[in-house]
């Protein structure tokens, strides 16, 4: 492979696991387990195969709890069927000279009862995000959830670590903890959506607790270097979160603290919408936090080619993770390589059951071929 471009330069993880390239790809919801067990199945394991050529795989929220489902058809990963499910993709994508990471999911309040039998979601505080859920019955109004109690805190971070467990048995080479995007971490982290008077909550590093808590939990079932997390810092006015003055001095505190860990890496998201005009938001991710994380640190959010290789040309990201991107071209990473013309995804099949617009888009071989 030509590796005069900075995306396409090999990199070796804490632990010593290496990667051909920092071409990633970025976990992305597609809503393809489409059956009673939320199992992964033999569309998923094509899905990830086609892109083994990738840096790293991330794959979609996997929910660690039939409490922390909020979307239709996604897959778990705390059954034994799921387990199964799962060993099928991750030997797809290692028999093809690829590594794979599962993330791990909790979506809290941005649920709704449909999904837990009438029962409120879980969450931190009693705060109606405000947001859509997509239910079986289709899209409805969040309502106001429940607040955790400690013992339901403690149960989810046992969650996650059964779902570490899991992953590992599954054959994943690590796994990446969802803490970011409004789901259920997030949603401590923020002053807004936590208002709890208890040991969760109040000060930042109340808030910020249950991570720290659930990475020390993993680490009891694999070795740290396995684990990775990703962050959302300047967040604001979507998936039901608002920021305040208080946000981005928690997830400063959160990555300073991060370096007490030999992680596998910091994944974290650009801004999703413009906050230049917000004093107290961060419009540059990448390069505010690149100065306080030691270790291996990821950026994903609107990036093409030539921005990818600028970002670590600079020296403030290590790989980029592409999301839409990776929806449509199968072969990103040879794409890249040769400054091919991209496909375009199909928007409407994003999240519908089936292989269209998921298994079917062509790589540049096939297309010549054709």
């Amino acid at each position: 492979m030509n590796t005069d471009q900075a995306l396409l330069k090999p990199i070796t993880l804490a632990g010593g696991l290496e990667l051909k390239n920092r071409v990633w790809m970025a976990p992305m919801t597609r809503s393809r387990a489409d059956n009673p067990s939320n199992k992964p199945f033999d569309i998923h394991e094509k899905y990830y195969a086609q892109r083994a050529s990738s840096g790293l795989i991330i794959t979609e929220g996997s929910q660690v709890s039939k409490q922390a489902v909020g979307y239709i058809n996604t897959p778990g990963i705390y059954s034994d069927v799921q387990v199964e499910g799962w060993k099928g993709v991750t030997k797809a994508v290692h028999e093809k000279g690829g590594h794979i990471f599962i993330q791990l999911w909790h979506v809290g309040r941005i649920s709704h009862p449909d999904f837990h039998n009438g029962d409120l979601p879980l969450a931190p505080s009693a705060i109606n995000p405000h947001e859509k859920s997509f239910t079986p019955e289709g899209f409805k109004e969040t309502v106001t959830p429940k607040e955790m109690s400690r013992a339901e805190i403690k149960q989810t971070i046992q969650d996650f670590k059964n779902a570490g467990k899991n992953a590992m048995e599954a054959g994943f080479d690590g796994i990446e903890i969802h803490s970011s995007n409004g789901y259920l971490l997030h949603q401590f982290f923020n002053a807004t959506s936590n208002t709890r008077r208890d040991e969760y909550g109040g000060s930042i590093e109340n808030r910020a607790k249950i991570l720290f808590e659930i990475i020390d939990a993993l680490k009891e079932v694999m070795p740290e270097q396995k684990i990775g997390l990703r962050l959302n810092p300047s967040l604001n006015g979507v998936f039901g979160m608002t920021a305040d003055e208080e946000t981005i001095p928690t997830f400063e505190y959160i990555v300073k603290k991060l370096n007490d860990y030999d992680l596998a890496y910091l994944h974290l998201s650009e801004p999703f919408t413009d906050v230049s005009e917000i004093p107290y938001l961060v419009s540059h991710i990448a390069k505010h936090f690149r100065p306080l994380y030691k270790g291996t640190l990821v950026i994903n959010a609107g990036f093409d080619q030539e921005k990818g290789n600028k970002v670590i040309e600079d020296g403030d990201a290590d790989a980029v993770a592409y999301g839409t991107l990776y929806i449509s071209n199968p072969d990103l990473v040879a794409r890249f390589e040769e400054h091919a013309e991209l496909a375009s995804p199909d928007k409407d099949t994003f999240y519908t059951p089936g292989e269209k617009g998921y298994t079917d888009y062509p790589t540049l071989e096939e297309i010549k071929v054709g």
